[in-house]
């Protein structure tokens, strides 16, 4: 069996390097409402995982240095870190353009409750969990109750303007409940689109499908169903070499809740670090890390099996 950088290297003669700085992708904190089966950093309602003020302050200083054309904000329930309003509103003070990746229901917290209008007020993009338009594979996947409640909560975000106002975008996210690849991103968002709109009057703009994994909690669930080793074969044998320039470790930087620096989300969950060496953030450096080669494992075939994979969808 190949491993992914043989693979690579058969398919465009080097390693993977880095590129363009298009992103920077900040994961504010591993702290979260829910206990999703297919979550990768295996986040928790307890964790005390939570990225401090002061690396904040770090992210700003590179952002204004490197300006990308998106800040993206995730975790855990990026909600439920105190100094997200804070960090939102110096992003947003500096022009760039930021989006958060909100589970939905984290918003219905008593003590969250206004965040929903700080997000309008400041206009920033939301991307919304919704692994599945099917109340039951919903519930299945997140908890009980958590469909009717993503649902309240995406009509409350119609209400302020998100998915009808061409400045406050809504996107939502899908995930296989299991091992296997998504369908066609364009013919799902058809369908997504058409359920929630007849079924429950709720829009929004674009859907995401995103694969699964075999990382955190998603290879747990696949080592307990003894289906971890059939899941890495459809990965490696849907090989798809189109997705190499696309992938988005090679355009963004990714940043822990901890300060260090990955080459992306699965990286950071996986504790592999940059050049697999322990980086700060307050230790960035543009050009070295736009030419470094990219630490790459067996997952790295789920961002490139079928249509390939990405934070922002498919790839193809």
């Amino acid at each position: 069996m190949t491993t992914f950088t043989q693979h690579v290297v058969s398919r465009k003669g080097s390693k993977l390097t880095g590129l363009t700085h298009r992103t920077l992708q900040v994961n504010v904190g591993n702290r979260c409402n829910h206990l999703c089966t297919h979550c990768h950093v295996q986040a928790t309602p307890t964790s005390t995982d939570i990225m401090q003020w002061r690396i904040m302050e770090h992210i700003l200083e590179v952002a204004e240095s490197v300006q990308p054309d998106l800040i993206d904000i995730t975790g855990g329930a990026p909600e439920l870190n105190p100094s997200l309003p804070r960090f939102l509103k110096a992003l947003v003070t500096k022009k760039h353009k930021v989006q958060v990746r909100t589970n939905l229901t984290v918003l219905l917290e008593p003590n969250l409750r206004n965040l929903m209008e700080i997000y309008r007020d400041l206009q920033i993009r939301l991307v919304g969990s919704l692994p599945c338009y099917i109340e039951a594979d919903v519930d299945h996947v997140r908890g009980a109750g958590v469909f009717k409640k993503s649902l309240q909560v995406l009509k409350e975000l119609n209400e302020l303007g998100y998915g009808m106002s061409p400045d406050l975008e809504l996107d939502l996210v899908f995930n296989p409940e299991g091992a296997f690849l998504p369908p066609d991103q364009s013919e799902l968002e058809a369908i997504y689109k058409e359920k929630l709109s007849s079924e429950w009057g709720v829009c929004f703009n674009h859907l995401l499908t995103i694969t699964n994994m075999p990382v955190g909690r998603f290879k747990q669930l696949l080592e307990k169903e003894l289906q971890a080793e059939q899941y890495q074969e459809l990965l490696e044998g849907s090989f798809n070499p189109d997705t190499l320039n696309s992938l988005m470790c090679r355009h963004q930087i990714c940043v822990g809740w901890d300060g260090l620096i990955y080459d992306c989300d699965f990286n950071f969950a996986l504790k592999l670090p940059v050049r697999g060496t322990p980086q700060h953030i307050d230790q960035f450096d543009v050009d070295s890390h736009k030419s470094r080669n990219i630490v790459t494992g067996s997952h790295c075939f789920g961002c490139t099996a079928g249509r390939g994979s990405s934070c922002s969808g498919a790839l193809e």
